[in-house]
């Protein structure tokens, strides 16, 4: 019987940041209402879409997955509550 050689384990790569995910975006109007006019990269956005989220007590007490939106909020979303999941593709809708 043959025993299989296990191949020596590769040296942990560092990750490195996507450059797409870097690159200042200019938000809408609606979505600077909330997260400032400044271009930041999607990354922060999403971050202080949170910090406002949290701030407001938006997120469902029932589920904390669904985020309640309240009249800023509901003009970047479109409905009045949304998934955490999809709030990120909404986001896009609101960026250049």
């Amino acid at each position: 019987m043959a025993t299989a050689k296990t191949a020596p384990a590769a040296p942990a790569k560092k990750r490195t940041p996507n450059a797409a995910f870097m690159k200042p975006l200019t938000p809408s109007p609606a979505l600077a209402a909330v997260v400032g006019a400044t271009p930041l990269p999607r990354t922060e956005i999403i971050s202080k879409l949170w910090v406002y989220i949290k701030a407001h007590k938006l997120q469902d007490a029932a589920n904390k997955r669904m985020i309640n939106a309240d009249a800023k909020l509901k003009e970047v979303f479109g409905k009045p509550q949304v998934s955490m999941f999809e709030m990120a593709g909404l986001i896009g809708k609101h960026v250049k």
